[in-house]
């Protein structure tokens, strides 16, 4: 492994920061979707490689959290934030390699948050409890492939029908029929500044919230039944959504524009952690066989524009992944409008977890489709 870019770039990313933590931009230690992103790409390096020293990085960062009584330090329930569910996402490993009942306990917890959360009057998972009526693309990866492997794990199939709802309804709502691509959040209420007051969807295509979108798919379907009644339909929108995707792939690089339709525009610009989200989600649909070959192709050419445009090797020989917009969202204080302007104006940061384990992933996959050739 050691020649390939997996490997390299994880090897550095944990030789620089022993706990994900250390990163200088985490603002504290606490629960979060960032750390779960970097600990599920290590997932898969451990499942790739059957290296332990990805188990116990694994391991070591999730303890920091995991009480013995399966209680989590610094989660809060009552917040009903569907992003508190994606670090959970290891535990499934932990508890399978350990057998301690604290994981186990801790999958719980995060099940009964999801038990009670709120919803949509078509039964859609809030994006958080202060975010009143609203989805947007990114809860669908934080919540969707967790509970798809807690339904398969535990044998408590009825989840799957939860899940499916939820794939289905958010693509139905925030779907372009012109571009085939998604707007990144939806209000129902449409009460939201942001929401356009007879759609209720807000107003453009931003790159990483589809990239969670579609790479929320392909996990999930990992672990929904092949004879579930809405699997085929699943697939069915992803191939879709998918030719969008490559549709706006900018040609010359291989990579995608932080704001995916307005490509070579005032301020847009090639961003990171979308193009390794579409990577990703494209070589392994392909890998899978949901996907055809243009996908792999699509999917070869922007790994090959991330290698020359954002990978990077400091003096030191560390490894580093550059062009990630640091984060995007809509409403709250101070107010996000989802306007154009908004989306190019966030800081760009280098390492982000959101982009950075997306294209470990991106790598697994790739050299996963080589290794076929």
């Amino acid at each position: 492994m050691k020649n390939l870019w997996s490997a390299a770039m994880s090897e550095s990313f944990m030789q620089q920061y022993p706990l994900v933590s250390d990163m200088p931009f985490q603002k504290s230690r606490c629960w979060n979707y960032e750390n779960g992103c970097i600990l599920t790409a290590f997932e898969r390096m451990f499942h790739t490689t059957g290296e332990e020293r990805y188990l116990q990085y694994i391991k070591n960062n999730m303890d920091l959290f995991i009480q013995d009584d399966g209680s989590i330090a610094t989660y809060n329930l009552n917040e009903y934030n569907v992003d508190m569910i994606n670090q959970g996402k290891t535990l499934f490993l932990l508890f399978e390699k350990t057998g301690e009942p604290k994981y186990r306990k801790a999958i719980e917890l995060l099940v009964t948050q999801l038990k009670g959360h709120p919803r949509t009057k078509e039964g859609g998972l809030w994006h958080k409890k202060i975010y009143p009526f609203q989805m947007w693309l990114d809860g669908v990866y934080m919540t969707s492939p967790f509970l798809a492997q807690f339904a398969h794990v535990f044998n408590e199939h009825e989840w799957f029908d939860d899940i499916a709802n939820e794939i289905l309804l958010m693509e139905r709502v925030v779907r372009n029929p012109q571009t085939g691509l998604l707007y990144h959040g939806w209000d129902e209420s449409r009460e939201e500044r942001w929401a356009n007051k007879v759609t209720g969807c807000s107003e453009h295509f931003w790159g990483r919230a589809i990239g969670w979108y579609v790479m929320a798919i392909v996990d999930v379907l990992d672990f929904l039944p092949l004879d579930h009644p809405q699997r085929g339909q699943i697939i069915g929108i992803f191939h879709r959504l998918a030719k969008a995707i490559v549709k706006v792939q900018d040609r010359e690089s291989g990579l995608w524009w932080q704001v995916m339709d307005r490509g070579g525009e005032e301020g847009n610009y090639l961003e990171a952690s979308s193009t390794a989200m579409f990577t990703c989600a494209l070589a392994k649909g392909a890998n899978k066989g949901y996907l055809e070959e243009w996908a792999i192709e699509a999917a070869r050419k922007a790994y090959e524009g991330s290698l020359t445009k954002f990978v990077e090797r400091d003096d030191d020989a560390s490894l580093h992944l550059n062009g990630i917009c640091s984060v995007a969202g809509l409403g709250n204080t101070p107010y996000r409008d989802g306007s154009y302007a908004y989306y190019i104006s966030e800081p760009i940061r280098r390492d982000d977890p959101k982009g950075f384990a997306p294209f470990v992933m991106a790598c697994l996959e790739i050299e996963a489709a080589s290794k076929k050739v």
